[in-house]
């Protein structure tokens, strides 16, 4: 199996990422981040005949800033009919697969989900659950669904991809039964395949507390994730033992994630059941649970945040997922779904932040121009630090490779992470680019039609520089 890097496949996988770019508001680097599941009802399932109860589509959770990631659960069969995985998404999705195979065409969930990563969130696939089907005879069949994996979720092509045309943003190993034999090989082939492509993809796995993990321990020990979600619930190490340090054992995970793990930077969730019905056992409502948050969260630098089993519960559980997010503190960079606003120049509502002549191209010079309602002045922009991104466009406010005073704003292609894009709004109301002292600034002073925006030095009370949204 040769590197996806030197195949045909990588620039048949690029075009397709680079279509489908979106500005995340997610940073894997923080430790405030909130991740729960999606896919397998685990409220509704035990509602029966009530609807309004039952799992949701996937973007009616992401219309809040509550949730920063969601892995969709499960391909619960890596290898049925045709030789491709199945697919289980409770009451999302029944069907019907696709030609010669058991695996479900989806296809009509593609936008629900992009409107998630459109609201910041970034939406991954999870491997496994408790079927225990996800066995591999060789290097060389795990690198084979590996490729799969990549080309009917992530990248790559297919005619037979359950999302269409979404691009997930991730792969989550849940491997709860069966062998892990081959493991190492599958995580290191999707690894090549992400690292060739211009997009972040990121790497997860589930494993129970007990440590080490009886499934996923000998990979992770092998070949680096950038998160594990370990699951505090169902076991004597759980949450509700947190105060027993004799099974208590998040420090043995962090000590793990600093002196062990291929990663040095791997991040450690503190996995939790999101209600009562969510897990067997394990569960503490969220009264109990935030001081253990806050907790672990100051003590343990490895910390990332909370996942949650799974949404459906938590949604139904008196919203427990915003309850977690607030325990975090911060909350996601975007706003919610569909929010958008006006910038204007120093509380000037009749001036507002302008795309210039609704041109969304790379390169468009962004101006100032009297506020007349339309889509070319409604941006996406929250506090802190921020991507200012065109409402329902996919192009980002940008300061070019090499700022510097008086260099001119413009839009361009939003890309995750990348410095020219990355501002920050502060509390005295100004965008600057973070790091870098610089501040978007209304050249000269000049607020008639057309003139355009540009960076320069960020300097105390210069009105200049203050930007207020409505």
């Amino acid at each position: 199996m040769v590197s996806l890097c030197s195949s045909f496949t990588c620039l048949t996988g690029l075009v397709l990422v680079l279509g489908s770019f979106r500005a995340y508001g997610f940073n894997m680097n923080t430790n405030n981040n909130a991740v729960a599941y999606w896919g397998q009802d685990a409220y509704g399932s035990a509602a029966g005949s009530h609807p309004s109860l039952w799992q949701q589509p996937i973007d009616y959770y992401c219309q809040d800033d509550s949730l920063d990631v969601i892995p969709i659960a499960f391909v619960n069969v890596f290898f049925s009919t045709g030789g491709l995985p199945e697919l289980n998404l409770a009451n999302s999705c029944s069907g019907p697969a696709f030609d010669g195979t058991d695996l479900l065409n989806c296809q009509f969930l593609a936008q629900n989900i992009r409107n998630c990563q459109n609201a910041g969130k970034i939406v991954t696939i999870s491997l496994g659950g408790d079927t225990g089907q996800n066995d591999f005879d060789s290097d060389d069949e795990a690198q084979e669904f590996a490729e799969t994996i990549w080309n009917l979720f992530l990248g790559g092509s297919s005619d037979t991809r359950p999302f269409g045309d979404a691009v997930l943003d991730g792969v989550d190993l849940d491997i709860e039964g069966g062998s892990t034999d081959h493991y190492v090989a599958f995580v290191t082939q999707l690894r090549s395949y992400m690292d060739c492509a211009s997009k972040q993809y990121y790497i997860t796995g589930a494993p129970q507390c007990p440590f080490p993990d009886a499934y996923l321990g000998s990979v992770i020990n092998a070949v680096g994730f950038d998160a594990l979600y370990v699951q505090f619930y169902n076991n004597y190490c759980g949450v509700s033992n947190y105060n027993s340090p004799d099974d208590w054992d998040f420090g043995t995970w962090d000590n793990w994630a600093k002196t062990t793990s291929p990663n040095p930077d791997i991040k450690i969730y503190l996995g939790v059941a999101a209600s009562s019905t969510a897990a067997n056992n394990g569960y503490v409502d969220i009264g109990t649970l935030v001081p253990i948050i806050q907790a672990t969260q100051s003590q343990y630098s490895s910390f990332g945040g909370v996942m949650m089993w799974d949404e459906s519960e938590a949604y139904n559980n008196n919203r427990f997922d915003a309850a977690v997010k607030s325990a975090l503190g911060g909350r996601s960079s975007s706003p919610p779904s569909g929010s958008y606003y006006q910038i204007h120049p120093n509380g000037d509502t009749s001036k507002c932040l302008d795309v210039e002549s609704a041109n969304y191209a790379n390169g468009t010079p962004v101006d100032i121009y009297d506020c007349n309602g339309t889509g070319a002045q409604n941006w996406v922009i929250s506090s802190g630090t921020t991507a200012v991104q065109v409402a329902g466009q996919n192009f980002c406010l940008d300061a070019g490779d090499s700022p510097a005073d008086g260099t001119r704003m413009k839009i361009w292609e939003c890309y995750s992470g990348l410095a020219a894009q990355t501002w920050y709004y502060t509390d005295d109301d100004r965008i600057a680019l973070q790091n870098q002292g610089f501040c978007l600034d209304l050249t000269n002073g000049d607020s008639h039609d057309g003139t355009v925006m540009q960076i320069w030095k960020c300097t105390d009370h210069n009105t200049n520089q203050v930007w207020t949204l409505s």
